[in-house]
């Protein structure tokens, strides 16, 4: 019985090394370990996905975002600008690529590289409440206090709830 497990395991390991995934199944894999927060999982399958395709601006954009999970943010503003350069031209897109590497310069206190992201991020698509939060808090870095303070408002105007306790605590 033993040997049959063992041939029949010999037999599963050559179909699967026969079949080749292509970059979107590694893409759409990491981007499952992503949500499940299996962030080194999502990296390598992300990085697969970018070996066979080097043009694939979702996969860079998808890692740069686990490297900022992960703390890395300057492995994760690498990617963003390899997401940017190779991205077509959509509104969605740009504004992922640009509020993910708007947070990244954030944590590295490049608040003015920061602030030029999200805004370009709030261009592409202004309905977004929470970047206007975000770039508000940079603002607020930054002692441009009154600019923070609007963009706080604005992003409670969309209907973010927690710009209004922002506004409590840095424009009162």
């Amino acid at each position: 019985m033993k040997t049959i497990y063992s041939i029949l395991l010999i037999l599963l390991s050559l179909a699967y090394t026969g079949y080749s995934q292509t970059a979107k199944q590694y893409y759409d894999r990491g981007l499952a370990k992503e949500e499940l927060k299996e962030y080194k999982g999502a990296i390598a399958d992300y990085t697969k996905a970018i070996g066979l395709n080097p043009k694939y601006s979702e996969a860079y954009s998808g890692r740069g975002f686990v490297k900022g999970e992960l703390k890395d943010y300057i492995g994760a503003i690498a990617d963003y600008n390899k997401a940017l350069e190779n991205s077509p031209e959509s509104i969605e897109v740009y504004y992922g690529i640009y509020s993910g590497r708007g947070s990244a310069k954030y944590n590295l206190k490049d608040y003015r590289g920061a602030i030029e992201d999200y805004t370009k991020a709030i261009e592409a698509s202004p309905k977004h409440e929470y970047i206007y939060m975000l770039r508000g808090y940079a603002k607020i870095k930054l002692n441009q206090k009154e600019s923070g303070c609007l963009d706080f408002s604005k992003s409670g105007e969309l209907g973010n709830k927690e710009a209004y306790e922002a506004i409590k605590k840095y424009c009162q």
